[in-house]
């Protein structure tokens, strides 16, 4: 065994060991309800945008899309189009690492990568500032309904033009709207790949913690993802990422595909 693959193996037993830690899971859950007050996640940007993201999840993002290597990230929801600008650098950071390995010259333009973003409505600043990034050449942004067939086709149509397909949730967090979305794009991730289902931790938080929104305990993404996999044993809950991360928005929302 490598040194490497020495290290992996006492983080993966670390990991577990983290997961069944309850106090802390029980300390973390406090922080996160304290912080979501002051609208934590509100307050950090990529690359010059607004990713209204924690952290943690934005380093576990880069981890799954180096794991994966995708060629088409998928997003539902856009807001200020900092995932979007994030999931282009991922993107634009594998096609250089590839051209290294490979001892060939970068070509942006030569680039078959691309992440396209669906949201119901996307405001005309957020679409200018997301137009003018530098990264934009990347981005496909799609205004509909993330569930509705019209754009649901446009998207299929889009794929069917990539191999590697990763999926991100994040638009409508309501039970109902979440479970069209799961059944409209997770059939388009390949095996090995993800579906990342965001904002599942309402389901954790004090009831009414969203009294501006439709979504609350027993209306949210969690419960649509269990919804979800009573129908689909090729999806499965990746617990070690919520495990090693504490911090996320997504618990039991990282779902692996391990089957066609």
């Amino acid at each position: 065994m490598s040194p490497y693959q020495q290290f992996k193996q006492d983080c993966l037993q670390e990991i577990s060991a983290i997961g069944c830690d309850h106090e802390l899971a029980t300390q973390t859950h406090a922080w996160i309800i304290r912080a979501n007050q002051h609208k934590y996640t509100y307050h950090f940007e990529w690359l010059g945008r607004p990713i209204i993201q924690y952290p943690q999840d934005i380093v576990a993002m880069q981890e799954l899309i180096w794991q994966v290597k995708p060629d088409l990230i998928i997003e539902t929801g856009i807001a200020h189009g900092g995932s979007l600008i994030f999931s282009a650098s991922m993107l634009t950071l594998l096609d250089v690492c590839e051209a290294i390995e490979a001892g060939q010259p970068y070509d942006p333009a030569a680039s078959r990568r691309k992440v396209v973003g669906i949201d119901i409505e996307i405001r005309p600043h957020n679409r200018a500032a997301i137009e003018a990034h530098p990264l934009y050449p990347r981005i496909q942004m799609i205004e509909g309904s993330s569930i509705d067939p019209a754009v649901v086709d446009q998207v299929w149509a889009i794929a069917k033009r990539h191999q590697k397909i990763l999926v991100c949730l994040d638009s409508n967090h309501t039970h109902d709207h979440v479970l069209a979305e799961l059944q409209a794009y997770a059939p388009l991730v390949s095996v090995g790949s993800y579906c990342v289902v965001f904002d599942t931790i309402i389901e954790d938080m004090p009831a009414d913690s969203f009294p501006d929104r439709p979504w609350d305990k027993g209306n949210n993404p969690k419960t649509a993802v269990w919804a979800f996999l009573k129908n689909h044993p090729e999806f499965e809950i990746d617990k070690n990422i919520q495990h090693k991360l504490l911090i996320t928005v997504a618990p039991d929302g990282f779902l692996r595909r391990i089957a066609k």
